[in-house]
């Protein structure tokens, strides 16, 4: 959910001095927050000048294509409008840095739409930020029992392959350092949306050096990538997401959804929209 921060954070020039070029602020505004953006337009509507310095936004619709997140990851395609939106003016103007979700009046809700390329997916996973992160991923899905086996491999050629039809296949070569040998690690599975609030492996398969795993060691890791996959975990953080869409074909992964961001000291239990 880190574009919602980018966003929350780019509105913040909305409600500073009033200004006539609103749309061209706002866009700017946003753009900043990401390390590089192809294309971007932002439309901010039925929003007079008055109502901006109070706070107050009837209306924002972005639509983006090519947007770097990070040197590494890119963004195919983000399209995002929220509901109306009332920040608090006056905690802006207070000494001392403000989190964006704490000028929250009221919850941030917006509907989003994601798309991911295969090639983005793929150039990801080459940098060594991501390779460092896959390999935290996987203790935590395996536990701590498995963190020294896990840390004693380093992650070689990682790749993803979309193969229609909402599944995919993930390849992993897993070698000691000065080792020749290696082993060759294929995940391939459908992913599905279980009662709109987490993604689910569906009949998973997983091979290590064209084996299949054991059925309990196969059982184990599906249960921990699954947790992971549970977008609940965001909840203490005061958001709430409804999975609304999952697209996979053989070119890029599709995901729309709505979310619903509440102040940190207010956030409880999602509502319903």
């Amino acid at each position: 959910m880190e574009f919602i921060a980018i966003f929350l954070s780019g509105l913040l020039a909305l409600i500073s001095p009033a200004n006539l070029a609103i749309d061209r602020i706002a866009e700017n505004a946003i753009r900043s927050q990401f390390d590089k953006v192809e294309q971007l337009q932002v439309r901010v509507d039925n929003a007079p000048n008055f109502q901006i310095v109070q706070g107050k936004v009837e209306r924002v619709r972005i639509g983006g294509r090519g947007l770097w997140l990070t040197p590494e990851f890119r963004i195919a395609a983000l399209e995002l409008e929220t509901d109306p939106l009332d920040l608090d003016v006056a905690r802006l103007r207070q000494k001392g840095k403000v989190r964006p979700t704490e000028l929250l009046k009221q919850p941030l809700q917006a509907g989003v739409r994601l798309v991911i390329t295969q090639q983005d997916i793929n150039q990801a996973l080459q940098s060594p930020t991501v390779s460092a992160q896959l390999r935290k991923l996987g203790s935590r899905i395996l536990g701590s029992n498995a963190d020294m086996l896990v840390q004693r491999y380093e992650f070689v050629n990682p790749q993803v392959e979309f193969l229609g039809d909402n599944r995919l296949r993930f390849h992993l070569e897993l070698q000691e350092p000065g080792n020749v040998d290696k082993l060759v690690v294929s995940v391939e599975s459908g992913l599905g949306i279980v009662a709109e609030h987490q993604l689910q492996l569906i009949e998973p398969n997983v091979l290590v050096n064209g084996m299949p795993v054991p059925p309990p060691l196969l059982a184990f890791f599906v249960s921990g990538v699954n947790s992971r996959l549970d977008l609940r975990t965001l909840e203490d953080a005061g958001i709430a997401a409804r999975l609304l869409k999952l697209d996979i074909n053989k070119e890029q992964l599709e995901l729309a959804a709505f979310v619903r961001v509440e102040k940190p000291e207010t956030a409880s239990a999602p509502n319903q929209r």
